[in-house]
């Protein structure tokens, strides 16, 4: 499995509470693209329109190799998912303002996938925690290899 891009902001930004793995359409030189690692998820997100879901705002450059048809970096792009997946993730999307966030992609067996995950958004005190206790966990850690 290669990586070619993680979101980093969405764990601190958002509470991750289930995650899909999806495939995604895409053109040839999007492809050859994304073989090269360029890919920027930062600021993407995911809907569902008319039982389908969407990518929007994912960044992939084109690629600088090619001479034919440019297409445009920020277009929006089908996730391919099964259909009771797409059902569930509207649902929750609706019910309980939950939003959908790319966490990474990836390469799996040589297909271009996307793992999103249904995440609801942190409070400011609420990342203040979570990096509080990120710390008390690294430096526990820290005491921990340097006692032994």
């Amino acid at each position: 499995m290669k990586e070619i891009a993680v979101n980093r902001k969405a764990n601190y930004e958002y509470f991750i509470e289930e995650t899909y793995e999806c495939g995604i359409v895409l053109k040839g030189q999007e492809v050859k693209s994304l073989r090269t690692g360029h890919l920027t998820l930062s600021d993407s997100y995911a809907v569902v329109k008319n039982g389908e879901a969407f990518l929007l705002n994912a960044n992939i450059p084109c690629y600088e190799k090619t001479s034919a048809f440019k297409q445009d970096e920020k277009r929006n792009r089908k996730l391919l998912l099964h259909k009771s997946e797409i059902a569930r993730l509207e649902r929750k999307v609706q019910d309980k303002s939950f939003t959908l966030i790319p966490l990474k992609a990836y390469f799996k067996d040589g297909i271009a996938k996307v793992l999103i995950g249904v995440a609801k958004g942190k409070h400011l005190y609420e990342k203040k925690q979570s990096l509080k206790e990120k710390d008390i966990l690294r430096e526990t850690s820290r005491d921990i290899k340097n006692y032994k």
